[in-house]
């Protein structure tokens, strides 16, 4: 099983001018234990999950690109990029240098969006929510077109791109990784098996019925490839979950043996990588000791592999 993390909460107490620091060292360390991925959330505010709005927040893909320069070998990805915040064509010139930059190791990280509030904050336009995932979708689609180099005009509903060159291309092929993240059944769920190569849900296996959840969300993602005729074996199952370790001097209430066990129990739905969040901002001793586990991790065998 892959394990990543995620960067989401950036108040440590020290205050604004240490908070490079704090990121660039974050991910020297998970890049050096051999972490997959280091995602950080698209959003302009802070959520309410990590704190109020006022909490500090740093813009995506400029916190990708300085985590960049500060490893080597990480994969790098918005977790996830609401689709009507930038028009496409600026987005995937992002993403594109952004993987060009980075050696070949960025994701697309994006869903619909659901933030109304930072949208009106920053004047945003935050249609209704049909609306943004048709431009979802039209951002799927040219995303597969520029990363092709197909250069043929793109004439959407809502997207009109006369020639969308796209030079320097990513250095990945045949394109970066699309993960789209959200757990609607009829149109996220779709994307996915039409356009992505991963999902990503939350893991609710704490909630009364989260396991049965997650288990259908999965079988309707298998509907969909069916009906896509397209495996369901070629889309990575992700999840996105928070990690409080136990012994690493801040108070954690999960022992690595209780970790273990959950990331068993995803395994045994068909999950094969878990991205993990603290409560919180990381800490290098958090992150350091789940470091130390990485292996035992990797070694869980998701169901079906």
């Amino acid at each position: 099983m892959r394990t990543s993390m995620s960067i989401a909460d950036f108040s440590w107490p020290d205050g604004p001018e240490r908070i490079g620091s704090h990121v660039g060292r974050l991910a020297r360390i998970a890049d050096q234990a051999g972490f997959h991925s280091l995602w950080v959330m698209d959003h302009f505010f802070q959520i309410g999950m990590n704190g109020p709005p006022e909490d500090p927040m740093l813009e995506g893909y400029t916190a990708l690109a300085f985590v960049a320069g500060q490893t080597e070998r990480i994969r790098l990805g918005t977790l996830v990029t609401g689709a009507p915040y930038r028009h496409p064509g600026v987005l995937l010139k992002t993403v594109t240098s952004l993987d060009v930059l980075s050696g070949g190791r960025a994701w697309l990280g994006i869903g619909a969006a659901w933030n109304a509030v930072e949208s009106a904050g920053l004047g945003i336009p935050f249609p209704p929510m049909a609306e943004r995932f048709e431009r979802l979708e039209e951002t799927l689609r040219i995303a597969h077109q520029m990363w092709a180099g197909d250069r043929s005009a793109f004439e959407g509903t809502h997207y009109h791109l006369g020639d969308p060159l796209n030079s320097p291309n990513a250095l990945q092929h045949p394109r970066p990784p699309i993960l789209i993240g959200g757990m609607g059944e009829k149109k996220t769920l779709r994307f996915v098996a039409k356009y992505a190569d991963a999902c990503n849900l939350f893991d609710i296996l704490h909630t009364p019925d989260g396991e049965t959840v997650l288990k259908h969300k999965l079988a309707v993602l298998r509907d969909h490839c069916a009906e896509q005729g397209r495996s369901y074996d070629e889309i990575e199952k992700t999840v996105t979950g928070s990690v409080s370790l136990s012994g690493e001097g801040k108070g954690g209430t999960e022992s690595r043996e209780q970790l273990l066990d959950r990331f068993g129990r995803l395994a045994a739905l068909g999950f094969e990588h878990v991205i993990l969040a603290p409560s919180g901002p990381w800490s290098e001793a958090m992150l350091e000791a789940l470091g130390e586990i990485l292996p035992a991790i990797e070694a869980i065998v998701p169901a079906g592999r």
